[in-house]
Order: C-alpha cells, then structure tokens, then sequence
C-alpha cells in the first residue's frame, strides 16, 4: 500500500471540508490540527480550493492534506502543483486514476458496486472509497460486499458521525473514514474555530477510545504482593487471580511479584486502536519506550509503554479486546 495511504490509515478519520471563503483554510486548518487530526481532504466544489489547499500546505507543511471532489486530470493537476498529497473522486473515471497513476499520487475514488471494485482492481488500487456511505447501503453493505476481495481496503464517507462511525473504524476492511460532521459550513462561515476544535479532539478520543485498564503496584519480592493481595481481597472482595508476574485483585488493580516499569508502578490505559493511538502520540512529540513493546500471535502491536513517567508511575497503552 502507499505510504501516504497507510498514514491516513493511522489518523483513521479524514475530515472532508468545503471551504467557501479561501481566509478560513488557515484557521481551519490550525483548528484541526489543535484537535489532533492534521489531515484533511478539500474537496473541489469551490473556486478556491487550489488556493485553499496551498495556503494549508504552506502554513502547515507537515499536515497531510489531500484535494476530493476530483473529476478530471486537469483538476488533479492543479490539486497536486497546490500541495495536495493525495486525491479522492466520487466515482471510478479511469481516466483520471490512470493519469493520478502516471504522475504517482494516490487516488481512492468512490465505488459503490462489485462492477466498481472490480474496474478499481484492474487498475492496480487497493483502496477505494465507498460513497454515499450510509445511502449505499452503510457498514452492511461494505461487510457483504468485501467479502470476496481479499485485501482491498475502503474509504467511507457520506452520512457518517459520532454515532456510528466508530462502528465502520473497527471493520478490518476499513483503511479510515470520511466526515464531515467536525468542520460543518455552519460552524465554518460563522468562525467557530474553537468549536471545530473540540469537535475534532472529541471524534480523536471517540475513536481511540481511553480507558484505565488497570494499577500495577511494585512490590519488593513476592511474598509482600501475596500479603497485600490477601488484605485487598479480604477488605473488598475482589477476587484473588495470581498470575506469573504478578496477581490481580479483580480487573484493575495488579500486585508485581517485583519492581518493574515505574518508580512505584504502572498504569495500564486501553485503547480501541493501539497502532492509531502510538501515531496520535508520536505527533505530540511523545516518545515510547520500544523495549517494551508486545505483540499478539498475529504480529500486531498489543502494548508498549511511555517513555517518561508521570508522578512517578509508568504507563503504558493496551490494546482492548
């Protein structure tokens, strides 16, 4: 897969925008990016996207931005000579993908049927868009309808929300999502960036989904852990599970046999998308620790911890069941 694509596999949600006015691409743009999403597909609905897109690229070079609503070569042209990184279409023109193709810039561009995944494979992708989402047919659909297609991936956008877009993030078939819902025109024409914002950050942390898992607490050696197990369990009774590396006193408190990451312990935080939530962080500037890094059976990252402590516990990101 393209290296562009895999990333915007990692952001998960690309928020798509109409920009009217081309002085609010900056804002915008600044808004998403303090959210936590720095991605975003301009669509060329407007007369200003070109110049929208490369006032973005020029203020925010290390946003991935991308033109949709491309119809022709001539527009994929103009689209990338902005700074567009990627191209997104409503529809499988084979004119177009083949002339994104020939000057190497990833296109998706929206299928709808099997005749069109079938025409898209033909052409060499492995990623398409499925549009109108929820009109064609929603998660259902791309369930019934991928089945027969092996690796191919897909791109929904079209009536997804905080509702159920969650939902459609946790089908394997699903590279990552198309909304709009965080940058409406509303919002947008009456300069709400803040608002923007903390729609952005909410759809950033409904996707990845935190949660404290559990408290690993140092003991010196075993026999204190078994100690302070026996009181927990006593006192509150949660349920003794002795494991080995350390017990559970229920699900959320853990006795280590010894001290291991952290001065006093650790903390566990779940996420629903552990590969999505270390790139989240990496873009903060947060750093982890790859020793610690653990896989399932299937290869896939299952937990790492953090670099630095906070008050003196390590914490680190698992990935929920």
């Amino acid at each position: 897969m393209n290296e562009i694509l895999k990333k915007i596999g990692l952001y998960g949600i690309v928020p798509v925008v109409k920009i009217d006015n081309v002085d609010d691409a900056v804002p915008l743009a600044r808004a998403l990016c303090k959210g936590g999403l720095p991605v975003a597909e301009i669509t060329f609905r407007t007369a200003c996207a070109a110049e929208a897109i490369k006032r973005i690229t020029t203020e925010f070079p290390n946003m991935l931005v991308g033109a949709g609503t491309v119809l022709t070569p001539e527009q994929a042209d103009a689209a990338v000579a902005a700074g567009a990184k990627f191209i997104v279409s409503p529809g499988l023109n084979p004119r177009v993908v083949k002339h994104c193709t020939e000057i190497g810039v990833p296109i998706t561009p929206g299928c709808a049927n099997p005749s069109d995944i079938e025409a898209a494979l033909e052409l060499g992708l492995d990623v398409v868009k499925f549009f109108p989402a929820e009109a064609a047919g929603g998660l259902p659909m791309i369930k019934a309808m991928s089945a027969p297609y092996g690796s191919l991936k897909f791109m929904p956008t079209g009536g997804l929300n905080e509702k159920n877009i969650l939902d459609y993030l946790k089908f394997g078939k699903i590279l990552a999502c198309g909304g709009s819902y965080m940058v409406s025109a509303d919002l947008m024409n009456a300069g709400e960036w803040d608002k923007i914002t903390e729609l952005t950050r909410n759809a950033v942390m409904q996707m990845l989904g935190f949660e404290l898992k559990h408290i690993g607490i140092n003991c010196q050696n075993k026999e204190q852990a078994t100690s302070a197990l026996t009181m927990i369990e006593t006192m509150f009774g949660f349920a003794a599970k002795p494991g080995n590396s350390g017990a559970f006193a229920g699900t959320e408190i853990e006795l280590m046999y010894a001290p291991g990451y952290g001065t006093n312990g650790h903390i566990a935080i779940g996420t629903n998308f552990i590969d999505r939530a270390v790139f989240y962080f990496e873009n903060m500037g947060i750093k982890f620790n790859a020793d610690s890094a653990k896989y399932n059976d299937k290869g896939g990252l299952n937990a790492i911890y953090f670099s630095d402590e906070i008050a003196g516990f390590a914490f680190h990101l698992l990935q929920k069941k």
